[in-house]
């Protein structure tokens, strides 16, 4: 029996999932834009007891590597590092991309899973219609992603829907929005991860930026 935890921190939410064979025995969404701080090690507590379990009986631990917030991201694989260590788990990294593929789920047209960098840009990949990805993810303008699209109609899951809404339009695209799919969920993370760890695919909890974080340096 494979009992596995996995976190995302890495928008606009907190969210924790503890999952058993496949099967989500517990989860917990908290949408912030700050403080995950604060939330994420409380979490973790509810929903292990929800389930039933202690840290200490979690084999598997996963986390959002990224792309996306720059805090949010450390606070997360902090949490989820820590934890580990503790108890002795494996650990899986999950992008936020394939959280959100994972959650828009399979349909007849390609999807475009896309992140506000909150500078203008975006984090986003493409993935085909059952939900493999087509490329790497990438930092782009909305109408730079647009550009690749393998056809006149395709998805969008993210919190820049807004964004590729408008670049779509403007390129003669009909962009899909697909609902309830803004933000990474931990319960995706932990589907993705589950797969992943039975095909041996575990590994370190190394964050993915893709951009360098905005700092703004002391005035002299």
């Amino acid at each position: 029996m494979s009992r596995l935890l996995a976190l995302d921190c890495s928008a606009a939410a907190c969210s924790a999932a503890v999952a058993e064979n496949g099967e989500t025995r517990a989860f917990e969404l908290l949408r912030l834009t700050r403080g995950h701080s604060e939330v994420v090690v409380p979490m973790v507590e509810r929903v292990l007891a929800e389930a039933g379990r202690t840290a200490g009986e979690i084999d598997v631990v996963a986390a959002t590597i990224g792309p996306g917030s720059f805090t949010g991201l450390r606070i997360g694989l902090a949490a989820a590092r820590g934890l580990a260590l503790a108890v002795g788990a494996r650990t899986v990294p999950v992008t936020s991309l394939e959280a959100l593929a994972h959650a828009a789920g399979p349909s007849d047209t390609p999807l475009l899973a896309a992140l506000d960098s909150k500078r203008g840009d975006l984090f986003c990949q493409w993935f085909d219609a059952r939900g493999r990805a087509v490329d790497e993810p990438a930092v782009r303008t909305a109408a730079e992603a647009v550009a690749l699209a393998p056809g006149a109609v395709f998805r969008v899951a993210g919190d820049a829907v807004e964004a590729v809404l408008s670049a779509a339009t403007a390129a003669g695209h009909s962009a899909l929005v697909v609902e309830g799919c803004d933000v990474p969920d931990a319960r995706s993370v932990a589907a993705v991860a589950a797969a992943r760890a039975a095909a041996g695919g575990e590994g370190p909890l190394r964050p993915l930026y893709l951009k360098a974080p905005a700092v703004t340096p002391p005035a002299s």
